[in-house]
């Protein structure tokens, strides 16, 4: 095991990007007993300072505390970014070894009494006016987080509190590795051309490239037969292979084996994360209990811009406006259906199927006529490209200056529009079911700060879970996997353009939760630009520019089944609510109650009895999106408003987007936590936002001059 002391630990470094390349699971735990051990004696001397100090300032609170978790940024994080991204079983025991004091920790500092009084002494002494309104912010956050953690608490409560917090945290983890082992345990291996027979060939590519690296992987020096046209074809649960596959097999009894298999990922024998769901509800039903709320929801909101009853308001909002239109395209799927020979009731199985032949038969035009257009690095080129337009920035790759966890990872640095840097990121573009997470996400790599009078630029990690490159082929991207990387982008954005040097309130760090989704959300939208997309979409192998017809389809079809899946994002959100609100984990009605129950109010076709889904939700079970999932609708609506003021200015008038731009970058993505999100979109927008605009854009509205409900 590597000392901790020894310069050989890559989790000690101070300075520079993380040494991704070598950071092993025995540098963990040393590195961590050791941080442990400097951070608590660290925050005995801030307290003792404070108890000396009269009066305090924000040097010896704020200042003190930001120092004294610097360290973490560069040792703790790197590990929690590893076991999403380059999970093994080693590194899981050493990231387990050292979580409970690690979460002791965290509390412990949060429950400081003596530094939650001098902030309080702070927010009410006469130096109060002298600071920024972004001190002012995290000072209020930092009182508001140790009431949260339960710094009022007796002594006995706190003890159960802190108890609380250490199981949930172990619970998260459990239940994220279950998913992926899952996830990574079932395959569906076909040896029969007609089985696959009419599939796209990437799909066949990658089933066969599948195939052949699980053959090698387990006979170690000998790759697999598989070929793409004779096959075998091995498809499993990751999203690239499962999704295509309900989407073009036309079998439907495999369809329905791999739909089953897919909703009841985690849900049996030891990898079974329906006993964790039920824990996880009670523990947090408990905590804040503990800290006088009526439920967790009420507790979690706390921290947001809504409260429960608007949320509950918006759901009934949306569901009111979208369910007529998820009743007529379930109708349009039976029809097709019907016409087209099948004989069995629609089930859940059929859906993706038959919803891609409706498309393909409504806009003449699938995925695989624009997978080419869609190469990743044309992808890259074109948003790097929107972003310089907009937002006056330059992106270039510099792979040759990061240290990587993988070798599909790139690293690119963010300039100003002088040439000067001001921000980096990683993008991991891949999926790879064996060891790395599912779904798409951005994280912090390292926050803008200053260390010893220096500015510490911000850098990003940006995860997708795209497909790879098949053979000799490039990555050639769905378009809905273009708009997962704008997406992912847009937080990203919010991470590196802040101006912001404090770390509790820099990038997306201070921003309320349900606001976190705005430059995310609205960086999808350019995905419909002309010229954004025109720009981007180039055949891979021709050169041609995606064909004027095709975009026009594109864009047709973007309010295509606008209804069902607002229902679809509705049913997240309603369940997580009531889960997180409504539901007594000690009454007669169960988690799969609940989940049935919402199910009938949002999904237009009968739930499924077998659907065990809630036990891979990892974004409410493992995530932090607990009591917080609606903040995808509740940002969209500011996203979908915020788009809009690009619209007003005129869409083809590039001096105006690029002014507009500009304001969007020097108030949204420059604000970072330091103000209110609500103030920050007034100043941009200069007035409250409004729901017509997503309404009118998912194509639920005839006349944007109508008011919605």
């Amino acid at each position: 095991m590597t000392d901790a002391h020894s310069p050989d630990n890559p989790l000690l470094t101070i300075e520079g990007l993380p040494p991704f390349d070598r950071i092993r699971a025995e540098h963990v735990e040393p590195a961590v007993r050791h941080i442990l051990e400097r951070t608590t004696s660290g925050i005995q001397t801030i307290e003792q300072i404070l108890q000396d100090a009269s009066p305090p300032t924000w040097e010896n609170t704020i200042g003190a505390l930001e120092e004294l978790g610097r360290v973490w940024e560069r040792s703790w994080s790197p590990v929690s970014h590893l076991l999403g991204v380059a999970n093994s079983e080693e590194l899981r025991e050493a990231h387990e070894s050292v979580l409970p004091d690690v979460v002791a920790l965290g509390l412990r500092i949060r429950q400081s009494r003596p530094v939650y009084q001098a902030l309080k002494a702070l927010r009410d002494g006469p130096d109060w006016d002298g600071l920024s309104e972004t001190q002012q912010r995290i000072i209020d956050d930092r009182i508001r987080d140790a009431e949260l953690a339960g710094i009022a608490l007796s002594e006995d409560d706190q003890q159960r509190f802190n108890e609380i917090a250490t199981r949930l945290s172990q619970l998260s983890t459990e239940f994220s590795n279950h998913v992926l082992d899952a996830t990574k345990a079932w395959d569906l291996i076909l040896d029969d051309p007609t089985d696959v027979a009419e599939m796209p060939d990437t799909l066949k590519q990658l089933a066969s490239q599948s195939f052949n690296n699980q053959a090698q992987d387990q006979a170690q020096d000998q790759a697999g037969d598989g070929d793409p046209e004779t096959g075998p074809w091995r498809f499993t649960l990751d999203v690239p292979s499962a999704m295509p596959f309900l989407q073009h097999c036309r079998n439907r009894d495999l369809r329905e084996r791999l739909y089953l298999a897919y909703v009841t990922r985690a849900s049996s024998a030891e990898l079974d994360n329906a006993p964790l769901i039920d824990e996880i509800l009670q523990l947090r039903r408990e905590r804040a209990g503990l800290l006088g709320f009526t439920s967790f929801a009420e507790m979690s909101v706390v921290t947001k811009m809504a409260d429960v009853p608007s949320v509950e308001s918006m759901f009934q909002l949306l569901r009111d406006a979208s369910w007529q239109a998820g009743l007529d395209d379930l109708e349009d799927l039976r029809s097709l259906a019907t016409a087209h020979g099948q004989q069995q009731p629609l089930n859940h199985w059929d859906q993706a199927f038959w919803s891609e032949r409706l498309r393909e038969e409504r806009f003449d035009m699938t995925d695989e006529q624009l997978r080419p257009y869609f190469p990743l690095e044309r992808v890259l080129d074109g948003l790097f490209a929107l972003v310089g337009r907009l937002f006056g920035i330059s992106v270039e790759p510099a792979d040759g200056e990061a240290p990587k966890w993988h070798a599909d990872v790139r690293f690119f640095r963010v300039h100003d529009d002088n040439g000067a840097p001001i921000a980096a990121f990683y993008l991991d573009p891949y999926s790879r079911p064996e060891n790395k997470r599912g779904g798409a996400w951005m994280d912090e790599c390292l926050a803008r700060r200053r260390v010893d009078a220096k500015l510490q630029l911000p850098v990003a990690h940006l995860i997708c879970n795209g497909t790879p490159p098949v053979g000799t082929r490039p990555s050639l991207m769905t378009f809905r996997e273009v708009e997962t990387l704008f997406h992912e982008f847009g937080h990203g954005l919010q991470h590196m353009l802040t101006i912001v040097d404090y770390p509790d309130a820099s990038g997306i760090n201070g921003v309320e939760w349900d606001a976190v989704e705005l430059p995310s959300q609205f960086m999808e939208n350019w995905c419909y630009h002309r010229p954004t997309l025109l720009g981007i979409a180039r055949h891979f192998e021709t050169g041609e520019v995606l064909p004027e017809d095709l975009f026009e389809k594109l864009c047709r079809a973007r309010t295509f089944r606008a209804g069902s899946l607002m229902l679809r994002q509705l049913n997240f959100g309603m369940v997580d609510m009531q889960l997180h609100h409504q539901y007594d984990p000690s009454g007669s009605e169960t988690v799969r109650d609940v989940k049935q129950r919402i199910a009938r109010l949002t999904s237009v076709l009968e739930p499924l009895p077998e659907d065990r889904s809630l036990c891979a939700f990892q974004h409410i079970f493992a995530g932090g999106y607990a009591a917080g999932y609606y903040s995808y609708k509740w940002a969209e609506v500011l996203s979908a408003d915020a788009f809009s003021a690009f619209e007003d200015a005129g869409l083809d008038n590039e001096q105006a987007v690029s002014a507009t731009g500009r304001k969007f970058r020097d108030t949204v993505l420059a604000s970072g936590g330091g103000r209110h999100p609500m103030d920050v979109f007034r100043d941009f927008r200069g007035r409250e936002p409004s729901p017509q605009p997503l309404l009118r854009h998912n194509g639920l509205v005839a006349d944007p001059d109508t008011p919605a409900g």
